[in-house]
């Protein structure tokens, strides 16, 4: 079949499942849900329909259990909606996808933070020897600067 339909079908599957769970399911074990995301095999027989819950580990079980129980009505509802002859199978799986950038989030602040203390420490600091440590003479810095003029006047001589 064709990927573009797939990914309409999964699209339009995606807003059937989120308005269902919003207005439909009155399942009391149903926490707060976001449908992120839903993908359709290309023989539009199977949807996989991302999710999260926001909550504790066993609001996330509770939520589960719930999707699981609903799945023959969602499915029932994605079918009439749709119009297809044969409706995909439903498969509900975590999305663990903003735990991890939660996780990222976190990582990142400490890194802040310990960037930020480093530069306090660091805000007093002196070098240890020269602030340039590749100082020149001043006699060889007059010898370059005049070799460079030579080059220059060199140049437009020609």
């Amino acid at each position: 079949m064709d990927a573009a339909r797939a990914r309409k079908l999964a699209d339009r599957i995606q807003q059937i499942v989120a308005e269902m769970l919003e207005r439909r399911i009155k399942d009391p074990r149903l926490g707060f849900v976001t449908i992120t995301d839903t993908r359709v095999t290309n023989d539009l027989g199977e949807a996989t329909v991302f999710y999260t819950v926001f909550g504790s580990d066993a609001e996330r079980k509770d939520t589960a259990a719930a999707l699981e129980s609903a799945k023959g009505i969602i499915r029932s509802e994605v079918g009439r909606q749709t119009g297809l002859r044969h409706t995909p199978t439903l498969t509900f799986t975590h999305d663990p996808l903003p735990d991890s950038a939660r996780h990222m989030d976190d990582l990142l602040a400490e890194a802040r933070a310990r960037d930020a203390e480093i530069a306090k420490k660091a805000e007093g600091a002196a070098y240890a020897g020269d602030a340039d440590p590749y100082k020149k003479d001043e006699d060889e810095l007059d010898d370059e600067f005049e070799d460079d003029t030579d080059e220059v006047s060199e140049r437009s001589a020609k």
